[in-house]
């Protein structure tokens, strides 16, 4: 990747500046393959410079540090809106009914298709990194996710580690989900409780902006995090 793009990403991406060395060196070789590699597709009037282009696909990359390359197996696009885009959405309940609705979104993953992206989300998250948001980290741990065949939660990892994964995210998973179903205000964002798999990428956004509250809020789950994508760039002793 060529220095000046590589200096944008620097000066205007505070995860990143905040890498040592050594981790930022090895996130410009995985955003140059993912450049490379992904066709980035802006869309609804959305025009990207190079620049920011470089910018998505280091954002993209971060939660890669220590899985590497293999994590952007699967997949070949990444669409970007200007603004939150909406789908449609169907569910047939126990009765059989067929509910639709429209829901407006921030970011998506397809589990064998593109990842799409909101440039104004993305923008809302860079001017406040230490707020508990990323959108691009939250769908890439769905990316990372599913490489394993499933989405559940838990990304491929060796079978020791995966029995101990499985039980601490499952553990902390249910008492948050209690929390939520009691009413009871939650120091991480209540869309965890969605589902497991929404659970890991939200704790993903957490990791990468707001190491402190996780660690404090659930420090088994933190610890299981800080082992895969490595230590957070916004934690203190990142450097």
């Amino acid at each position: 990747m060529e220095d000046n793009l590589w200096q944008s990403i620097l000066t205007g991406t505070p995860w990143v500046s905040a890498l040592d060395e050594v981790r930022a060196e090895r996130l410009r070789a995985l955003t140059a393959l993912f450049l490379h590699r992904k066709t980035i597709t802006p869309l609804a009037g959305l025009r990207l410079d190079d620049a920011q282009r470089a910018q998505l696909a280091a954002l993209c990359c971060l939660p890669l540090l220590e899985f590497g390359e293999a994590g952007l197996r699967g997949w070949s696009q990444l669409i970007v809106y200007p603004d939150a885009f909406r789908v449609q959405r169907t569910h047939t309940d126990a009765a059989g009914v067929l509910h639709e609705w429209e829901d407006d979104l921030a970011g998506e993953a397809w589990d064998h298709g593109p990842l799409i992206l909101s440039w104004a989300d993305v923008q809302a998250d860079l001017a406040e990194p230490d707020a508990g948001f990323c959108v691009a980290v939250h769908e890439m741990a769905h990316k990372l996710d599913v490489l394993d065949g499933e989405l559940d939660g838990t990304p491929p990892l060796p079978d020791a580690w995966r029995g101990r994964w499985a039980r601490d995210f499952q553990r902390a998973y249910d008492d948050f989900c209690m929390q939520v179903d009691l009413g009871r205000d939650t120091t991480l964002d209540p869309y965890a409780a969605e589902a497991p798999e929404e659970f890991f990428a939200v704790v993903t956004e957490y990791h990468f902006s707001a190491p402190h509250i996780l660690a404090e809020a659930m420090p088994d789950v933190a610890a299981h995090l800080q082992r895969f994508y490595g230590p957070s760039p916004m934690a203190p002793d990142a450097e």
